[in-house]
């Protein structure tokens, strides 16, 4: 570790981050100098650059890693956000639990992002479905721009390693609340999505630069639209889990600011990749294309503002310096205003596309689906932005909350979910109602035969109706590979003759009607809370919660006590379900205490109990006698949330999996972007 700590030192990562910083910013000028001349060595600088700015970037990352872990707590980080005896995995994790660690993330892996489009093979006579040498060198040039700034802004205000003196003795340790498995992975998986949605934004701005967006354009922005679309989902469904399994309150979405601030890049995102397959397949809505692009990268930065400006009050934010979103706020203006200025001048002169839209296609469901995500992010962001500016305009407190994200979603969320279910029967182009109503009768009666069930299932007329809507979702998208696959030859109807790209759209519309089947089911969520003794029992939906012990015990860091509840069925007498042992923990250094739910996942159900809080009384003869506050919970359906982001997710694996098949050429592949 001694020879590790010397290699990797605090010093040396400072320079490699000074170092990462001056190279993108030769990655972002020198390509585009050399674009503006035919055969210029400049150009061929754009890869090397970018794959050295990645490397100087990792050492950086690998020498904080190392401090953390060697405790070296002259770094003002490592004092404030580690301890001695925190596990070592949260010495790693409390990196990014941060503003300084969790921006040198952010621009080391979007300098991975740049190396991955860097090593993607370019175009050539043996392989014409490359990328174009001269568009990779643009975008990767504009990638350095974007990179340049934010570690500019790394090494001006928000130095991950400065030093400080005098050197205490130990750390004040991390968050208690941020000490969960599910926080170690969260927040990479959530920049990593934030960050992956630069790639798109840059081949929007060579577009623009370029004055040309056609189907070749389009075939090579789709995997990474995906890409971090994907990762994007997955970093906000673990979000979610974390809400629901940390903070023991029962639920799993808040509408926090800062939740909502990954949930409107992930709308537009949606948008976005729907847009790409339109311009990819049909080569229209090249403007819509373009204006989701930059307005997804933005809304991006705008979360990063949000979380570090110190305009939001969340259990996420790092609201320590508003100075630090001053400068973000100025990279946001820089590079969402500049980009949305050229797309005003520019995007009028790109060649428009004669083809219209006929009603009964799969591009004109595409385009109202799209119309409602946008909708519905507007609604998100009126209602994430409108209290902070009635503070900052006019003084005045607001809270907006659930009940108005609720009376304003669920609307919209209906009708997309009805065009998701028609959008997978409809072909490109056009058909007819006469046609598409056999593909659609199926999916029709199975969500017809359990309107009754539905209603007596769900809680409320709402929550059955959006079940019922979710059931068309799923029905309609496995009706439709089933009549795809009978609608294969003779002889050859396997599975996976199906394009993968199908598969992959079908999982993605799969695990968005699980989720909302997840979300319904919630909604019949039975609560109780109780104060109770060893030996108390509780009734709940017909079983029996018995606490029948409370213990104490020490972990690395902190100390806890757990409540032991054993669940019978029907009543005290009957068979044993299970165990569960929520606990308090208390962390000394900090002074700070947290929950650990304990969670029985069933198929169609959870049983979750949270310790609230534990009291000590004296009987007359002076024993102790402890009770404890528990809050008790039967949530139908709760899992299903969970393992329908994961679907989607893995629809969008699913396509970014290399295909046996060489793509379709498409005319004027070599020329058209040069």
């Amino acid at each position: 570790m001694t020879m590790l700590a010397t290699i990797f030192c605090p010093e040396g990562g400072h320079f490699a981050l000074a170092l990462a910083c001056a190279l993108a910013l030769m990655q972002g000028v020198l390509p585009l100098a050399g674009l503006r001349r035919t055969d210029s060595p400049l150009t061929a600088l754009a890869r090397p650059l970018a794959l050295s700015q990645c490397l100087a970037l990792l050492f950086a990352w690998t020498c904080l890693v190392t401090a953390s872990l060697g405790n070296d707590f002259s770094l003002k980080l490592i004092a404030e956000t580690s301890a001695i005896n925190k596990p070592w995995a949260y010495k790693i994790a409390g990196l990014w639990g941060n503003h300084e660690g969790s921006l040198l993330l952010w621009v080391t892996l979007l300098s991975l992002w740049c190396a991955g489009l860097a090593l993607l093979p370019g175009q050539s006579a043996a392989r014409p479905e490359g990328l174009p040498l001269r568009l990779r060198a643009r975008l990767l040039a504009l990638l350095g721009l974007v990179g340049a700034g934010f570690q500019l802004f790394c090494l001006t205000t928000s130095n991950p390693f400065l030093r400080l003196w005098p050197v205490p003795a130990d750390g004040m340790g991390m968050n208690p609340l941020l000490q969960d498995p599910g926080l170690a992975v969260h927040p990479p998986l959530l920049y990593s999505g934030y960050v992956g949605f630069a790639v798109p934004f840059a081949f929007a701005i060579s577009a623009l630069l370029d004055g040309r967006a056609n189907a070749l354009w389009a075939r090579h922005m789709r995997p990474w639209v995906i890409s971090a679309w994907a990762l994007l989902t997955l970093g906000i469904t673990l979000g979610s889990w974390w809400s629901y399994s940390v903070l023991g309150w029962g639920g799993y979405w808040f509408w926090d600011p800062v939740e909502n601030a990954a949930l409107i890049p992930w709308l537009t995102g949606t948008a976005l990749l729907h847009s790409v397959l339109v311009v990819e397949k049909r080569n229209l809505l090249h403007v819509w294309c373009l204006l989701l692009a930059i307005a997804t990268f933005a809304f991006s930065l705008s979360g990063t503002f949000l979380v570090r400006s110190g305009i939001l009050n969340s259990v996420h934010a790092f609201a320590n310096d508003p100075a630090r979103g001053l400068f973000i706020l100025g990279l946001l203006g820089l590079y969402g205003g500049g980009s949305l200025l050229l797309f005003a001048i520019r995007a009028p002169a790109l060649p428009t596309p004669q083809a219209g839209f006929s009603p009964l296609s799969r591009e004109s469901a595409l385009l109202l689906n799209n119309i409602l995500l946008c909708t519905l992010c507007a609604v998100v962001l009126t209602g994430t932005l409108y209290p902070p500016f009635m503070q900052l305009l006019f003084g005045r407190t607001l809270s907006v909350g659930k009940p108005f994200f609720d009376a304003t979603t669920i609307p919209l969320t209906l009708p997309l979910l009805a065009v998701m279910g028609v959008s997978m029967a409809l072909p490109w182009r056009q058909t007819r109602a006469d046609r598409l109503l056999p593909r659609l009768a199926p999916a029709l009666l199975i969500t017809a035969g359990n309107i009754l069930p539905a209603f007596w299932l769900f809680p409320t007329p709402l929550a059955a109706l959006s079940a019922l809507l979710a059931l068309w979702v799923i029905s309609a998208v496995l009706c439709d590979l089933i009549l795809r696959l009978r609608g294969l030859p003779e002889g050859s109807r396997q599975l996976h003759r199906l394009p993968r790209s199908l598969w992959a759209a079908s999982l993605a519309h799969v695990g968005v009607g699980v989720t909302i089947l997840g979300l319904c089911g919630m909604a019949g969520s039975q609560e109780r809370l109780i104060e109770a003794r060893p030996g108390t029992h509780a009734t709940l939906t017909g079983r029996d919660w018995e606490l029948t012990a409370l213990t104490a015990h020490h972990g690395p860091n902190y100390e806890a006590v757990e409540a032991h509840l054993t669940i019978r069925h029907h009543d005290a007498h009957g068979p044993v379900l299970t165990e569960l042992t929520p606990e308090i923990r208390l962390f000394p250094r900090q002074g700070q205490r947290t929950l650990h739910v304990a969670i029985l996942h069933r198929p169609l159900e959870d049983l979750y109990a949270a310790l609230g809080s534990v009291k000590e009384e004296r009987d007359p003869q002076g024993q102790s006698h402890y009770s404890a506050i528990l809050r008790l919970h039967e949530n139908p359906l709760a899992s299903w949330i969970w393992l329908g982001g994961i679907i989607m997710a893995l629809g969008g694996g699913l396509h970014l999996l290399p295909s046996r098949r060489r793509p379709k050429p498409v005319e004027g592949e070599l020329r058209s972007c040069r």
